[in-house]
């Protein structure tokens, strides 16, 4: 009888040990094999944004070969985003990214709620309407920016040293797309990492109002440099300010510091550095998230803000290429890695000193940045955006 009881309760066991297995597995979130993956670009890879953000779906393919299918469709304008979407949802897409700055990336996401839409850099501060297959994300640039800067401030400080300029001269000059955060925020950056080395530094900025724009773009550089202007930088989407760099260095001490991409094949005796966005990390742990059936804000090591997400050299999301050792200051190399380290230990708050500034939309909005300004705090978009009294100004 014992022998009997025994086995109908082992029996018993086996039985619940399979139902519960298989209700595992049910309630488990269901992964794929094979991902089909989608990009949507701005542009081609003939400009430095787009060709950045290329990096990204070639940096996929090599880490899950035979994982990923991917199709892509370039040049796309915003407002014509919504009918590519729909094409790659029909070619069986079933996350899709890009580089697009346009509302029709949020109307994709309610009409395919079963896709996931993720979207770089989107100017919106505020997700909290956004369903929950839409995702943002973009990295810390300005980071990148502020490092650069120190790169450009060791350099102007050895043009001082070699009596190359006098100490009133170091003029930094931005070419910048349009006066909103994104923009301004960068050039600030780019400043304050400037001014930590030079502390009397000042910047000129210059608008093209158009962010894919060679002639406006090499023009405002030329007459940024034509003001004496020594170290040029930029935030538009062409090489137009490098090769307005190169071109006048021959008359002239100037260097340039670029954004996206390397410079140094356009400008080898001018390029100093460049800092980009690496999209990479995101992408890639947003498509594994996908494959393992998992949320991809839980997955992504970043900061999360709802489903906007946000990193910067702690997370990889943001670096610096191509240091030129031929012209770069002594002693530049070391002391970019120290400050990419504090970045990482988050230990430098790079909106704050004795400065105030305006928002040139509204005078009436002025920030003081005595106790300082936490950039990236609640959204991946840029925010800071006020022109800093004295030390920088805006030319027509």
């Amino acid at each position: 009888m014992k022998r009997i009881n025994i086995t109908t309760v082992v029996a018993a066991l086996l039985v619940l040990a399979v139902f519960g297995a298989i209700h595992t597995v049910w309630n488990r979130p269901i992964g794929v094999a094979v991902l089909k993956v989608g990009f949507i670009y701005k542009n081609d890879e003939s400009t430095p944004y787009t060709y950045n953000f290329m990096l990204a779906e070639d940096a996929l393919t090599k880490a899950l070969p035979g994982r990923v299918q991917v199709v892509s469709r370039k040049n796309v304008p915003e407002d014509d985003t919504i009918e590519p979407i729909r094409e790659l949802v029909r070619e069986g897409c079933q996350i899709i990214f890009t580089n697009n700055n346009s509302t029709q990336m949020i109307d994709a996401a309610r009409e395919y709620p079963d896709v996931q839409f993720c979207q770089g850099a989107y100017s919106v501060d505020d997700h909290s309407g956004d369903p929950d297959n839409y995702h943002s994300f973009a990295g810390a640039i300005y980071e990148g920016r502020y490092v650069t800067g120190v790169a450009a401030g060791l350099k102007i400080k050895e043009m001082i040293g070699n009596h190359l300029i006098t100490a009133d001269q170091a003029l930094v000059g931005y070419v910048g797309a349009y006066p909103i955060s994104d923009v301004i925020s960068g050039y600030t950056a780019f400043l304050m990492g400037v001014r930590s080395v030079v502390p009397q530094a000042t910047m000129r900025v210059c608008y093209t109002n158009a962010w894919n724009s060679y002639n406006k773009e090499r023009m405002a550089a030329l007459r940024l440099i034509d003001d004496g202007c020594v170290v040029i930088s930029h935030h538009t989407d062409t090489i137009g300010t490098a090769v307005a760099c190169e071109d006048a260095s021959a008359s002239r001490a100037v260097v340039h510091v670029g954004y996206n991409q390397s410079m140094a094949d356009v400008a080898p005796s001018t390029s100093l550095i460049s800092t980009r966005i690496n999209w990479s990390p995101y992408v890639l742990g947003a498509v594994e998230a996908v494959l393992e059936g998992r949320e991809i804000e839980k997955d992504v090591p970043g900061s999360v803000f709802g489903h906007d997400m946000c990193a910067g050299f702690d997370h990889g999301w943001v670096v610096v290429t191509d240091l030129n050792r031929q012209i770069a200051a002594y002693g530049t190399e070391a002391e970019l890695n120290k400050t990419i380290e504090a970045f990482r230990k988050h230990k430098i708050d790079v909106f704050k000193g004795d400065y105030t500034g305006v928002d040139p939309e509204d005078p009436t909005d002025t920030v003081d940045l005595k106790q300082g300004y936490k950039e990236n705090e609640k959204t991946s978009w840029p925010t800071f955006h006020y022109v800093l009294d004295d030390v920088i100004m805006v030319v027509e």
